[in-house]
C-alpha cells in the first residue's frame, strides 16, 4: 500500500508542473523579452525561418536549477 501512496504523490506533483508549465507557456508570449534576447539566434531568408533561442534557453536552465537546488536544501 505504501507504494501506491508513494505513485500518487508523483502523479499530483507531475499534474502540478504540467499547470505550472502550461501557464508559462501562455504568459510566455506576453512578456517582451522572452525569446528576444542578444544572443538568440534568429536566420531569416526569402522563404525559411529560424529561430533558436539560446541565451533565453540558458536563462531558464538557471533559474530552474536554481529552484531545484532550493528545494532539495530542505
Amino acid at each position: 500500500m505504501a507504494e501506491l501512496g508513494a505513485f500518487g504523490k508523483i502523479l499530483i506533483s507531475l499534474g502540478i508542473l504540467m499547470i505550472i508549465i502550461g501557464g508559462l507557456f501562455i504568459i510566455g508570449g506576453k512578456l517582451p523579452f522572452v525569446g528576444r534576447l542578444p544572443g538568440d539566434i534568429v536566420v531569416q531568408k526569402k522563404n525559411f525561418s529560424f529561430y533558436f533561442p539560446i541565451t533565453t534557453c540558458i536563462i531558464i536552465s538557471i533559474m530552474f536549477s536554481l529552484i531545484m537546488w532550493l528545494l532539495r536544501r530542505r
